[in-house]
């Protein structure tokens, strides 16, 4: 007994419902309303700690791909940062005041099952991008600190261990429950900026006293590629190995409901406004220190330093810190970008548990304890787990898979705004974004061609993602999914009639010419066939299925008297559901068990099975009656379902 009671109180408190304090990170229209505003500038450093936070292996990443080509590379990707990410996501912004990105324009932009597998599959790279951002700000974090000469010796070389620690760590932190901290992020981001901006400083100083070091390194690029264009050409075929530097823009739109943006009917346009501020600024910020950090650490670092194994390592500014500044100033920065990294991951942790809980359940294709936070930190954390055994740990390894998941959703987010300006008619817009979808969509393929360890990890999501949510589809799909029912004025006057003669009694009725002797006829089976009783005056209920991709949905039930009959009429993603949520709704408003009328089926019933499922039709009655059987258990309250 003391057994059960344990694992039952356990129970509770692993599916305890807290994912509404993520859901204020990434903007959940629902929790919207209980989020606090800030200033633009507050919310970018919340932003930052994903964006900002690369800047720790960013330029030794960058060194490793492009070798001395480095600042040049750096300097592609900073124009397309500028020319491409930033339009994009400005107009992310405009299109989704509320924060609910690029996923949710493609899914208004491409319905029914085509939208919803998309989503699944873009959701599937998300899941990459997150759990990436977790492991590799881990690896990143451990390589900071073993390479740190005050760190106790047992630790050094033990790069596995500290990003594992770090992992559990964070997710210790989101089993106790997490809550946004604007004012964390602001500390964090605020000390970071300002240490990198002394080291880069510092550098930078360095190279201006020692000329030659710029000389000999323009030697030794005109001796390994000859001209200005091979360069050119050379950097523009590894920058795809550089796209981590574009991190940061899907977080950035997410986290809009938290930014202020005034009071009344104006407060929409101002929260665009300071958000496309956020962007700009937060993007030019990193341009800057992405262009200084990288010459800085080609000119003064070694090549040899940046190879695995070597000082500088992923871990490039933090090396220059210590050769500069001194021991005790390289700690801190440590420190510093060992504290921003495991933030960032915090970020990203809280951003994967809201997507999961904002898309499947909605699209029913996620399991009953999906909307719970305990069980995804869980197994999100097993994943980070697994992630980080398979690549040893390793900063750079895990380089590919990250700029896979970064570049497929940012090339969405292109590809969203494209469609859109299509779909506008601003044919100007229309050309330019789709030049930079292209631009983008290359990259993305280069960067999988070169690296496909992105695309492995993140086909094992997409695949885990969509037969999961199938399964759960199918599993959830006789469940009452209908939040609300609302008759109109007509409707009520015809359910008041059939109140005052004491039963209500419906046909349901599969409309096609909707002519007299279609109703005569139907009424006329179910008297015969269903015994229906000759006294009554029944009323016709017909459905027509709308997007039956659609899980959950609210219905507006029409009242209508055509050739002499009563009919409600109203449209649902599913027949079945719809039939039984009015029924329901009847029956608590007016006090009588209605009842209603079916004529069976002819068919195959597998098949039935599977258009229900996908088509929201099927064999109407038995799924009716099942459905609810599951919403009310009590037999003496259910409402009666009559087949002939």
């Amino acid at each position: 007994m003391r057994k059960q009671g344990d694992a039952s109180r356990v129970r509770r408190w692993l599916f305890e419902d807290e994912h509404k304090r993520a859901a204020q990170l990434s903007g959940n229209a629902r929790e919207q309303v209980k989020a606090h505003d800030h200033p633009w500038w507050k919310v970018m450093c919340l932003t930052g700690v994903d964006y900002f936070s690369t800047l720790g292996y960013q330029p030794g990443i960058a060194a490793l791909a492009a070798g001395l080509l480095s600042p040049l590379a750096t300097v592609v990707l900073i124009v397309l940062t500028l020319l491409g990410a930033l339009p994009i996501y400005r107009r992310v912004a405009a299109e989704s005041p509320h924060g609910q990105g690029s996923l949710a324009m493609l899914e208004k932009l491409l319905s029914k099952w085509k939208g919803k597998l998309l989503i699944l599959a873009l959701l599937g790279f998300a899941a990459t991008d997150f759990v990436i951002t977790i492991t590799l700000s881990a690896a990143d974090a451990a390589a900071h600190a073993v390479e740190n000469p005050y760190l106790p010796g047992f630790l050094h070389g033990e790069n596995m261990l500290i990003t594992l620690v770090l992992i559990a760590l964070l997710g210790a932190v989101f089993l106790k429950g997490f809550a946004e901290a604007i004012g964390m992020a602001v500390a964090l981001v605020g000390v970071y900026l300002a240490l990198n901006l002394v080291v880069v400083a510092t550098a930078l100083v360095h190279v201006a006293h020692s000329a030659h070091l710029v000389v000999d390194w323009q030697n030794l690029l005109v001796r390994q590629h000859g001209s200005i264009w091979a360069m050119v050409g050379v950097s523009l075929l590894v920058f795809p190995k550089l796209a981590l530097g574009l991190s940061g823009f899907e977080t950035g739109v997410s986290v809009m409901p938290l930014v202020r943006g005034g009071d009344g009917d104006a407060a929409a346009d101002g929260r665009v406004r300071n958000t496309r501020r956020l962007l700009t600024i937060a993007a030019l910020i990193m341009s800057v220190f992405l262009i200084t950090s990288s010459f800085a650490t080609t000119v003064l670092i070694p090549q040899e330093e940046f190879q695995p194994g070597g000082q500088a390592s992923g871990r490039a500014l933090a090396y220059l810190a210590h050769a500069y500044l001194g021991g005790a100033f390289g700690t801190v920065y440590d420190l510093s970008t060992i504290a921003i990294l495991w933030f960032a991951g915090a970020s990203a942790m809280a951003g994967l548990l809201n997507l999961v809980p904002r898309y499947l359940p909605r699209y029913g294709m996620a399991p009953n304890w999906a909307g719970a936070t305990r069980p995804l930190v869980i197994v999100i954390s097993v994943i980070a787990f697994v992630i980080t055994w398979i690549f040893d740990a390793s900063v750079d390894a895990q380089g590919g898979a990250y700029a896979t998941g970064v570049l497929v959703l940012i090339s969405s987010a292109a590809l969203a705004v494209t469609l859109s300006a299509v779909k506008r008619r601003q044919r100007i817009a229309a050309v330019a974004y789709s030049l930079i979808t292209v631009v983008f969509a290359y990259t993305t393929v280069a960067n999988i061609v070169e690296r496909p360890d992105g695309v492995k990890i993140a086909a094992f999501f997409i695949a885990a993602i969509i037969g999961t949510s199938l399964v759960s589809r199918a599993t959830r799909s006789l469940e009452l999914r209908v939040e609300r029912v609302e008759f109109d004025t007509a409707a009520r006057r015809i359910l008041d009639k059939s109140v005052r003669s004491g039963q209500i009694r419906l046909i349901a009725n599969e409309p096609h010419g909707r002519t007299e002797a279609e109703y005569r006829e139907k009424e006329q089976e179910a008297r015969e066939n269903s015994h229906l009783p000759q006294d009554s005056a029944p009323v016709f209920v017909e459905v027509t299925i709308t997007d039956a991709s659609d899980f959950q949905s609210t219905l507006h039930v029409h009242g209508e008297k055509r050739h002499g009959y009563r009919i409600l009429r109203v449209k649902s993603p599913s027949i079945a559901n719809a039939i039984a949520a009015i029924l329901l709704q009847i029956r608590d408003e007016t006090g009588i068990r209605p009842h209603v009328y079916f004529a069976w089926t002819e068919g195959n019933p597998f098949k039935f099975l599977l258009r229900y499922l996908f088509s929201g039709d099927g064999d109407v009655p038995p799924v009716t009656r099942e459905v609810l059987r599951r919403a009310e258990p009590e037999p003496a309250l259910r409402p009666l379902v009559h087949v002939g």
